[in-house]
């Protein structure tokens, strides 16, 4: 089998990296994907660097064992604290990120620009660096939102405790009269319409899995692995239950996946990448 005919790897905490397995299935649709969901161990956004690195270290090593090309990091905070060392560690791997493709559609729109992300994604400060790298007059504020990934797993939409708790993560953005607001986490565009009732209809929310897809076909284009013909049917995984990511899947996806239940190779930070070759 040709290399191009590869499946391409997704992987985040949970469900959210379900929005950029739809903005897959829409930009290239000839693309087969191992979808994995850390789910056992979410939510990623009060984890610890350290942890964090660990974690997609391990994940990278077993999509690496299924065969892929290239791996989408549909989570911000691991695009945010480990994607620039797994780089280095996977040298033969194709790794894009979130950030920095959200950060240059963000400054397309606007120069007042709010970010919504997990406690983890806002101390890094990524989205802050990113920006100003591209645009130095644009100005940025960044928001933690704990509480959205577990109400967003727990499938609680539109339950008053997220909606009070969007009140007040927002406020803030509000005060600030931002043009553009980034969506610095995949779970949240599953509440975009609760977050678009709370901001003016002039705000510009920034989705950045569609810009990462974007940059996906213009690498595998540059690197001659772009897939045509029809796909393999994507195969979902995860760490935790199958049945409760499979329960919530089916909310957004508008259909039932197979869902698989693995075991990650347990690697210790201390071990060196070509020590397991």
């Amino acid at each position: 089998m040709e290399f191009s005919a590869a499946p391409i790897g997704i992987f985040d905490s949970g469900v959210g990296g379900l929005t950029v397995w739809l903005e897959l299935t829409r930009q290239l649709p000839c693309e087969s994907v191992v979808y994995f969901g850390d789910t056992a161990r979410l939510p990623y956004g009060t984890r610890s660097p350290d942890e964090i690195c660990i974690y997609v270290r391990e994940i990278l090593t077993w999509l690496q064992l299924q065969g892929v090309k290239m791996v989408l990091m549909a989570c911000n905070t691991s695009s945010a604290l480990a994607q620039d060392l797994v780089r280095t560690e996977f040298p033969d791997l194709p790794v894009l990120g979130l950030i920095l493709p959200g950060a240059r559609a963000a400054v397309t729109t606007g120069r007042r620009i709010g970010a919504i992300a997990t406690l983890a994604t806002v101390a890094s400060g990524a989205y802050r660096r990113a920006i100003a790298e591209i645009d130095p007059l644009a100005e940025v504020w960044e928001v933690a939102c704990p509480e959205f990934v577990p109400l967003i797993e727990s499938g609680r939409l539109h339950d008053p405790q997220l909606i009070a708790a969007a009140e007040r993560y927002l406020a803030p953005l509000r005060r600030q009269q931002i043009d553009t607001l980034v969506y610095g986490c995949t779970h949240y565009p599953l509440i975009a319409s609760v977050v678009r009732n709370l901001l003016p209809p002039t705000v510009t929310g920034i989705d950045p899995a569609r810009y990462l897809v974007a940059a996906a076909e213009r690498e595998l284009e540059a690197l001659g692995l772009k897939r045509s013909g029809a796909p393999q049917a994507t195969r979902f995984c995860v760490s935790g239950s199958s049945q409760q990511f499979t329960c919530l899947a089916r909310q957004w996806l508008g259909f039932e996946p197979p869902v698989e239940s693995i075991l990650l190779p347990q690697i210790p930070a201390s071990v060196p990448l070509e020590s397991l070759d």
